[in-house]
Parts: structure tokens; sequence; C-alpha cells
């Protein structure tokens, strides 16, 4: 008989279940709760004969791993596989070599911030360009191993990206649908080069979500919108990745960008999994930011009572543009259980920290932003101080996007309305950032003397 390997407990009653037992649209039946996979090692699930993964063998079974050529000891998340038993037959796994992805150093945004010492983890610089990569590969082989033929996802773009990326590796057909307008059609190519059925709907995302929702209780359609339990497990790893980077040394705060939240949920589950089994001797704390038109869980976190409120979402930060987040309890309970923070920023800070995370050579997507954004918040409200070691997670490569970067060297990014709201210093702030294309004549003399221009004025600090 074989011995099952994970059970899903709901994150709201904690009724637990066979994996082999939930529904398609990954609701709990009794509460409408999430679920979250549960290991012998899980926080709380852990019994006294529990014969649990020894920290030692694992942190030299994972090194070991890199040498290899093997496609699934290549990835960067199934080379610890051994922390997320969810496929049973390793031939199953979709893999593109996803994860490995860099920890860059970050010094004159450090200095911006009011910190000493700040990294970023570049999720961006997975295959399709987004941190989707490494929970797609998770759910997707989980869908290959069930014998799903479909699977589908509602997007904003990056998740679609992802799906259809994996998709058409393993072999299925995906479909993907798409709130209309407000896309970054960068994003959207990605799904349509990888062979999507593209469906964009007159709604919202959340409305998409609802759509998608209700068609997967009537098709055999896989569902692979974070709602699926085993997309966290494939976004878990990059906080084994950053500490095995750091040579397991565990930052003081983590700030990560808040949309649907399942991402702050995962690095949450894959830090407290580490502590568990002795990987590590704490847990960093983990804050969430989102963008002033995107704040559900900022308004819930500032209220009293601790009522969540859907809003409607509206934010140039097209990844993030979710008013309705479905992990936003997993969320709030990362919060509260690392001692983190939740704080919104304006539409002028994000463009402004995304600039200035571009000038250190280091491009994201605007949602990224929203994390250096906030840091300086945090700093000024006294959240973080300036010995703590800080790690900002970029979820997205800059060229997701790249409308919004050219509308910002451009100076046409805001209404007018907008800049007027700008004080004197933010104006010098963006104008030193701005690298504006010059139009010139094609003649040498004039091309030289604008070049003698530029070249005797100092370098920005």
């Amino acid at each position: 008989m074989k011995v099952a390997t994970h059970h899903l407990r709901c994150t709201e009653c904690a009724t637990v279940i066979g994996s082999d037992e939930v529904s398609s649209n990954f609701r709990c039946p009794l509460c409408n709760g999430l679920y979250e996979v549960l290991y012998s090692w899980s926080n709380g699930a852990a019994g006294p004969d529990s014969r649990l993964p020894n920290p030692s063998a694992l942190r030299w079974l994972w090194q070991e791993r890199r040498s290899s050529t093997m496609p699934i000891d290549q990835s960067g998340v199934w080379r610890f596989r051994d922390l997320l038993p969810i496929v049973d037959d390793m031939e199953k796994v979709v893999t593109l070599r996803e994860g490995n992805t860099p920890l860059y150093d970050l010094p004159r945004c450090a200095k911006s911030a009011g910190i000493d010492w700040l990294l970023a983890k570049h999720q961006g610089m997975n295959p399709t360009g987004s941190f989707k990569d490494t929970g797609m590969t998770a759910a997707l082989s989980v869908a290959a191993q069930r014998g799903f033929e479909w699977v589908a996802c509602a997007s904003t773009g990056n998740t679609s990206a992802a799906m259809a990326a994996y998709a058409a590796r393993a072999g299925l057909r995906s479909i993907v649908f798409i709130p209309e307008g407000k896309i970054a059609w960068g994003k959207l190519s990605q799904s349509m080069d990888y062979g999507a059925l593209t469906i964009q709907l007159k709604t919202d995302f959340d409305g998409c979500v609802k759509i998608l929702g209700e068609l997967v209780k009537q098709f055999p359609i896989y569902l692979l919108n974070s709602v699926n339990p085993y997309r966290l497990e494939g976004q878990k790893t990059p906080a084994f990745e950053m500490v095995e980077q750091m040579d397991w040394q565990v930052p003081e705060h983590i700030i990560v960008p808040g949309g649907n939240l399942a991402n702050s949920a995962a690095l949450g589950k894959g830090f407290s999994e580490m502590f568990q089994l002795g990987l590590i001797p704490r847990r960093p704390k983990i804050s969430i930011i989102q963008a002033e038109g995107a704040n559900p869980l900022y308004r819930w976190f500032i209220d009293s009572n601790r009522v969540m409120t859907p809003v409607t979402a509206d934010t140039r930060a097209t990844a993030i543009r979710i008013g309705n987040p479905a992990s936003w309890r997993k969320a709030a309970s990362v919060i509260d259980n690392l001692g983190g923070w939740c704080e919104q920023v304006s539409e002028q800070e994000i463009a402004l920290a995304k600039a200035q995370i571009g000038a250190e050579g280091i491009g994201c997507e605007p949602a990224s932003a929203v994390t250096l954004a906030g840091l300086k918040k945090l700093v000024a409200l006294g959240k973080v101080t300036r010995e703590e070691r800080v790690v900002l997670i970029l979820t997205g490569h800059t060229l997701k996007d790249s409308a919004y970067t050219i509308d910002y060297h451009r100076n046409e990014l805001f209404l007018e309305a907008e800049k007027k709201q700008l004080s004197a210093s933010e104006q010098s702030e963006h104008a030193a950032l701005r690298k504006r294309p010059i139009v010139l004549d094609a003649d040498p003399s004039v091309v030289l003397r604008t070049l003698e221009s530029h070249m005797s004025q100092p370098q920005p600090a």
C-alpha cells in the first residue's frame, strides 16, 4: 500500500483531507477556505515519532545536485524535492530549469532607503521572466501526473505566460482568461507564443477568476491559479535558495509585493519549514507592500477590526492589480506570525523606485519596485533599522512591461494632475533618473558637441 507523502489542510477550518479528495476549485466544501500542503515536518503536524529529514544531510545533498546534469537537479525547484514530495514519478516532472535566480547587491538603493545592507532576489530571471515559474513547475507536474489534458488560469499576465510555457513543455493544452484592457502586452504575447487558447473577458481579474471557478466544476480542467496549493510548494523554494546563497545566514527582513498574496504566503511557508527542520535558527520578518490603488490587505492591516474588504483595483503595476486577493488570509498569517508589516505606496513612489533599481543595472517590472518604495516607508516608520539585512523580492523582468519604462523616461507616464502632486525635490529626483532618447541630425559636429555637453556633467552618486 502506498504511503501518503502529504495531506491538505484547510487554512480556515483546519480540516485535513487526502490529496486525492480535493475539489476541482481547490476550496474547502465546509467553509470555502483554501488548502495548504501538509507534511510530517509542517508546523503543528509532526508527531513524537515522526522521522524528519536531517538538516545537515539535506544541505549536502542539495549542494551535490548542483553538479548533476539531470533536468530535475538543474531546476532550482526540484533540486529541493525532498521538501516538496508532491509528485510520485519524477519522470512526470515538467521543468524549464527554473529557479537558481541571482541575489544582487543594491548599494545605491540601500543608501536611498537609509540602510546599510540591501539585496534583491530577482525572480524575474526565471525562464518566462517571473516568479510564477517556480510555482507552475510544481502544480503543472501534479496535473501531468494526474492525467489532465487541459489546464487553465485567470491572469493579469505573468501567470498566463508561465502556465502556457509549462503546458506546452508537457504537451498539455492550456486556456488563459484575461481581463479586458490594462494588460501588459509583453506578458500576453508570451502565452500566445506558447500556444494557449486566450480568452479576453469584459471584466476585471477578479471577474475572470469567478468565471473560471465555475468552469472547472463542469469540465475536466485543472485550475492553475494560486488557489492551487501546489503552486505555493514551488514558490516556497526561493526561500531555500536565498539562505543557501547567503551561506545559511538568515536576513532580518524580506519585502514582498502584494497582489494575489500567494507569494508571501509561500515564502513564509518555506522559512517556517526550514525552521521546523533545524535548517535555520530563526525566521525572518516578511512585510508586504501594495499599490495604493490595489490595497485590500493594507486596509485590512490598519483596520482595528481586521475586516478584509475587496476593492476595485487600479494601478499601473499590472501584476498586482488585484482587488480581491484569494490568498489574503495566508498572507495575513505570515505577517502576524513572523512579525512583519504591510504598507502601501503611490504610483509616483513605484516609478521612482523602479528607476532607482534600474540605475543599478537591475531591471524589474513595476510591481517588483513596490518593494523598494515600501522599504523606504518601513525605515521611516522604524520598522526596519539601518543595520538590518533586507532582501527585496523582485517578481518580474523589466521587459514584462517595457511600455511603462519607455513612458517613464519620456516623462509621459503620469497625467499632468499627478505631476503637480510631486514636490520640487521629488521632481528633481525623477528628472535625474530619466534617460529620454536624444534625437539629433546625422552630423558628426552636432553629435560631438552634444556628447561633450553630457560628458562634462558629473556622474550621479
